[in-house]
């Protein structure tokens, strides 16, 4: 699932598309950072509402390419240049990080595997 078709599910606003050609496959919902930091990220979006640099500096560490923030969080300009120098993708939506990710598995994409 390309980022375009992510976005349109969750009725989003994409505030800044590295993606490129990625297909996305997974997805992970969490706040808790040192959870996402267990698992291979490869083809996963990472839902959180955690909106702070730390979920971009994770990201980087693990590969993610994009990363969708829940709850109507804002991301600050300084995030947006961090995630644009790694090339990982933001989106903003309203909905809770569950409608998300309910939304994202009804229309395809898993969790990533155990």
């Amino acid at each position: 699932m390309n980022l375009q078709r992510i976005n349109e599910i969750i009725d989003g606003t994409i505030r800044l598309d590295c993606s490129s050609f990625h297909d996305y496959t997974n997805a992970f919902a969490s706040d808790l950072m040192s959870d996402v930091l267990r698992f291979q990220m490869e083809k996963t979006v990472l839902i959180t509402g955690l909106c702070t640099i730390q979920a971009i500096r994770t990201a980087e560490i693990i590969n993610i390419s994009c990363i969708i923030f829940g709850r109507g969080k804002q991301v600050t300009e300084e995030m947006l240049i961090l995630a644009k120098e790694h090339r990982i993708s933001i989106v903003v939506s309203g909905a809770t990080v569950f409608e998300i990710a309910g939304k994202l598995y009804q229309n395809g994409l898993k969790p990533i595997p155990r």
